[in-house]
């Protein structure tokens, strides 16, 4: 997997926002004042396909092809197919394992760099069609396909821009090529929920780059596969910066864009603006207000956070006793799906085309872990109080459909929580009703103790999910303090767990 040329590509790409609706952007004129700013922020919204795939959290990536059998990391496009063989390959057990270990929806690398496809492309002989496996008639992305149809979970796909095979790549006829190997897999496999592009660059045989015509592609995905979300060189979603499974601290999901074109716009649609991202989208804070004070426009444009859990994206078998440890997942999906972001948790199948037994072992016992932290909300039983007293309930309800705001649009709130006997904790989550848009800036968690409040923890971003750990607290009466908002904020939930 490679992020080299990631920044690079990132400011040639335009980000193809079409079938947006009116409240997932928004422009910034010269004379909006700074209050005028705020207001337009806190109300931008994610589309649909954004929102479903947020409140996927977690989702898995099948880094496999010719580079499993070469044992490498990135191939050259020379490879002879004759390698792949993965006799006992299992894509069931691929996705069982995944979705054991609370993983939603996956991604196949239907093309790695070397250009070796995991379909019988009508473009190339560089695939499975070439390999012995199956005698050259398998097709590695239907039967993932079929897999994620039959345990109910999403299927996506990553198409490689670098192709370090094609022999028309660095030209104009390679986007054409591209383009007919993307067609093939957004119209033989069913529903697609997630196209995948990274910003790969490298130069081709004639010595250049390949200049991408990334608008096209957005524009083709749209046609053909409408619902599919398209990352992280796209405009649904970018990558958050690293490929540690660490997301920042402060999560902004709405972000300053300049806006380039509106001439595609008619009186009666939305589509086909075109924006790209304003300044380093790696930074520490990308939509705090002085940065979207300057801005010329804003968009809802949220994070995924990737990570391998082996030390490489394809398998070695020297890494067989490397697999991150149940512990270590979930101190990342802490750090992930817990600021703002969905974890993207990279699952490599080893040679024989099956997972391996102790990746299949160690995400089941991840997944037990997050279960057992989050099955009780000892706030449940409390009684909730604050200055505007409509709609309380809503915070424990575990309804993600129903929220609490202040009745009236105060920026700074306290909610009260009190219970009849002594809890024990140290989790904290809490959730804005994000269909509404993200406000909370700070916020701060409390407990009483005699007649003073202590504080336990606090928090900038809150957005999907926010979740804090912190020393084991006792106590019978706590507070969240929302210290500062864009406008009154919309909270859908709150909980106290012990883990």
């Amino acid at each position: 997997m490679n992020f080299k040329n990631y920044i690079i590509s990132f400011v040639i790409i335009l980000c193809y926002y079409s079938q947006l609706n009116a409240q997932s952007y928004v422009l910034i004129e010269q004379d909006d004042l700074p209050a005028k700013i705020i207001e337009k922020a806190a109300n931008i919204i994610p589309t649909e396909r954004q929102l479903r795939w947020q409140e996927l959290e977690v989702t898995g990536f099948f880094h496999f092809g010719i580079n499993t059998f070469t044992d490498r990391e990135w191939g050259d496009g020379k490879e002879d197919p004759s390698l792949f063989n993965p006799e006992a390959l299992d894509a069931v057990q691929w996705v069982k394992a995944a979705k054991d270990g609370g993983i939603k929806q996956v991604i196949i690398t239907a093309k790695h760099h070397d250009g070796f496809c995991l379909w019988p492309s009508k473009y190339t002989k560089h695939s499975v069609a070439s390999s012995p496996w199956k005698q050259g008639k398998g097709d590695i992305v239907r039967e993932v396909a079929n897999a994620c149809r039959k345990l109910g979970v999403g299927f996506g796909i990553y198409l490689s821009p670098w192709d370090r095979h094609e022999s028309t790549y660095g030209t104009v006829a390679y986007n054409d090529f591209f383009v007919n190997q993307l067609t093939e897999l957004l119209t033989q496999y069913g529903v697609v929920d997630e196209v995948w592009f990274d910003g790969a660059n490298g130069e081709g045989p004639n010595g250049k780059k390949q200049v991408y015509d990334f608008e096209r592609w957005y524009a083709l995905i749209r046609k053909l596969q409408p619902r599919a979300v398209i990352a992280v060189m796209g405009p649904d979603v970018r990558w958050v910066g690293t490929e540690t499974g660490y997301g920042r601290e402060t999560e902004w999901s709405v972000v300053p864009a300049d806006n380039l074109d509106q001439s595609a716009v008619s009186d009666n649609s939305q589509q086909d603006l075109a924006f790209k991202p304003s300044g380093d989208m790696r930074g520490d804070d990308l939509g705090g207000r002085e940065k979207i004070y300057k801005a010329k426009g804003l968009v809802w444009y949220p994070a995924e956070t990737d990570v391998s859990i082996r030390p490489g994206w394809f398998y070695h078998t020297k890494e067989d006793d490397q697999v991150k440890t149940p512990e270590k997942l979930l101190d990342i999906y802490f750090n992930s799906v817990g600021k703002n972001g969905v974890l993207l948790l990279n699952i490599p199948p080893d040679k024989r085309g099956r997972i391996h037994e102790s990746d299949v072992q160690y995400l089941r016992e991840w997944k037990k872990n997050i279960d057992n932290i989050f099955e009780t909300n000892l706030l449940e039983k409390a009684e909730i109080s604050a200055a505007n007293v409509t709609g309380l309930p809503r915070l424990v309800d575990n309804n993600k459909e129903t929220y609490w705001t202040p009745t009236d649009t105060d920026s700074e709130t306290e909610l009260l929580f009190t219970l009849d006997e002594a809890i024990t904790f140290n989790v904290l989550s809490v959730q804005e009703f994000i269909k509404k848009g993200q406000r909370i800036e700070q916020f701060v968690l409390e407990y009483k103790e005699g007649d003073s409040w202590k504080e336990v923890a606090r928090g900038t971003t809150v957005g999907y999910k926010r979740l804090l750990k912190f020393d084991t607290v006792r106590a019978d009466n706590i507070r969240l303090r929302i210290t500062s908002s864009r406008l009154n904020p919309m909270i859908s939930h709150i909980g106290l767990y012990k883990q």
